[in-house]
């Protein structure tokens, strides 16, 4: 099947503007920081083993500072298990987006991980970003250029399994996924054309899918031959989220940053609607859905109408079928602990 465009994508959603699905991509493999140690041990303390969460519920830290200071407090939280080669997580973005993470935060961020590498994946719409070459200039153009960026699946895909998934038994993801020891989530919390908000499991279900394969997976076009929305997108979005959280066992963790959260993925580029809702803050957590649902919480508690054109985006495209999708898979909790480290 041949790339769709994007405006074709969007139409897919039930929208006017180009907000795809899907995320990033990257150039050249290698490690980034400057302050290492041996070991794959961070220079700041590593985290002690996880704390026991009060009455069985999962931790999440939370800072309403948006800054590399506070990030890297967050990810000591959360960092016990991860070692070995790291790669990061993150979108990277159309050219020129206005909403993706300040390149500096996630620089002074990756400092203090040795060896870190930034992972993307090509996507499956009409985009520069649709192959390797067009990507590592969308790269540049948006200053992804103090650290390797890997495109994982610049050679290729492989095949991870989905245990006792909802619909997929396996999933096309970038190939030099498997490459990695670990895996550090760092998304950019916000709205997203199809899923109604993208948080840690799109970031990983779409975003470390191979763009010629996987993506149409998660997507439903390899199964039902088309692009499905609604409750269906969501579980298979968490099948292929389980996959690799599955994959890599404890050693992966997230942190969700709540700023600039437009209606529209970071896939929209230029074209996304202007953030309504102000900056809430960062959270932390080694568990996708308290991470998630904490994420969603903060969105509905806050305290007057602007909340309003992001919920309506999340509840218009059943995007909270993620969360009890998450929950029937098994992949973590839904009850957690807000834990402020201000």
């Amino acid at each position: 099947m041949a790339d769709i465009s994007r405006r074709e994508f969007m139409k897919k959603a039930g929208m006017t503007l180009a907000g795809a699905s899907l995320v990033g991509i990257g150039g050249l493999v290698g490690g980034c920081g400057a302050k290492q140690a041996a070991g794959g041990q961070t220079t700041a303390a590593k985290a002690s083993a996880a704390e026991a969460p009060a009455a069985g519920k999962s931790k999440v830290y939370f800072t309403k500072h948006i800054d590399a200071e506070h990030l890297v407090k967050l990810y000591q939280k959360v960092n016990a298990e991860i070692q070995g080669k790291v790669a990061i997580k993150l979108h990277t973005g159309e050219p020129h987006g206005p909403n993706i993470l300040p390149r500096e935060m996630v620089r002074d961020f990756m400092a203090q991980i040795p060896g870190a590498t930034i992972v993307e994946a090509n996507v499956a719409y009409g985009s520069p970003r649709a192959s390797t070459a067009g990507h590592r200039e969308t790269l540049e153009t948006n200053g992804w250029t103090f650290c390797p960026v890997d495109i994982i699946d610049a050679d290729g895909d492989v095949n991870f399994p989905v245990k006792d998934g909802l619909h997929l038994k396996e999933v096309a993801m970038g190939a030099h996924l498997a490459n990695y020891d670990s895996l550090v989530v760092l998304t950019h919390f916000k709205g997203h054309a199809m899923g109604g908000f993208g948080g840690s499991l799109k970031n990983i279900a779409i975003g470390c899918a191979s763009g010629k394969t996987g993506k149409r997976q998660v997507h439903g076009v390899v199964d039902y031959g088309e692009w499905v929305t609604g409750e269906l997108f969501m579980e298979l979005m968490a099948d292929s989220g389980k996959a690799i959280c599955d994959h890599f066992g404890k050693r992966i963790t997230f942190l969700n940053v709540l700023r600039r959260m437009s209606v529209d993925c970071d896939c929209a580029g230029t074209g996304a609607a202007e953030p309504v809702i102000p900056d809430l803050g960062m959270m932390a957590s080694t568990d996708i859905l308290a991470i998630d649902k904490a994420s969603v919480d903060m969105v509905y508690n806050f305290g007057d109408a602007r909340k309003n054109d992001l919920i309506e985006r999340i509840e218009s495209r059943k995007g909270l079928r993620q969360l009890s999708a998450m929950k029937e898979l098994k992949m973590g909790s839904d009850v957690y602990e807000l834990i402020s480290i201000n």
